[in-house]
């Protein structure tokens, strides 16, 4: 799987089924997407003869129920269109998504570091009392609320400092 791709395509690292052996899938990245690559040459040929045929279709039928032949085309290719997206949804029900998605929890060292380096490069990132409600939810749902209480209440003399003169994230340019 080591072999050169095009500029589009290229191996997947790493690449495993869902049993996990690793065999059964040829895998490849396109677009930023993981595909199996006999389903991508499948998709391809039902996609290609689902709106080939709808065309042909259309256009022999149009040609005979309309007088003018160019109007009889234009319509043909929308039914072209209307084929490449049934092949799309054909394609999506028969082969089912290759990615595998894993979940992992940062420590809370590396948050911090991370944290710090945040600190470092913009220096004051604002208060939590500046952000909006909905974000503050989602900054307790994924545990990163208390981290940076933590680092607002290490700075206390920048918190204290005035609304207007105390710097914020959006404010360096970052």
């Amino acid at each position: 799987m080591q072999s050169s791709q095009s500029s589009l395509t290229s191996s997947v690292p790493g690449a495993v089924d869902a049993s996990g052996s690793g065999g059964g899938y040829n895998l490849f990245e396109v677009w930023g997407d993981t595909v199996d690559a006999r389903h991508l040459g499948l998709s391809i040929g039902i996609g290609a003869a689902i709106s080939l045929g709808l065309y042909a279709l259309a256009e022999f039928s149009l040609r005979r129920l309309m007088d003018n032949a160019q109007m009889a085309h234009a319509y043909a290719m929308l039914g072209g269109i209307v084929g490449c997206l049934l092949g799309g949804i054909v394609s999506a029900l028969l082969f089912k998504p290759k990615r595998v998605v894993q979940e992992e929890v940062a420590d809370e060292a590396f948050r911090a570091t991370v944290l710090a380096d945040l600190t470092k490069q913009y220096g004051d990132l604002g208060r939590l009392e500046d952000v909006a409600p909905e974000v503050l939810a989602e900054m307790k749902e994924l545990g990163l609320y208390d981290m940076f209480l933590q680092a607002q209440q290490q700075l206390p003399e920048q918190a204290s400092a005035p609304a207007g003169l105390r710097p914020v994230l959006a404010g360096n340019g970052g």
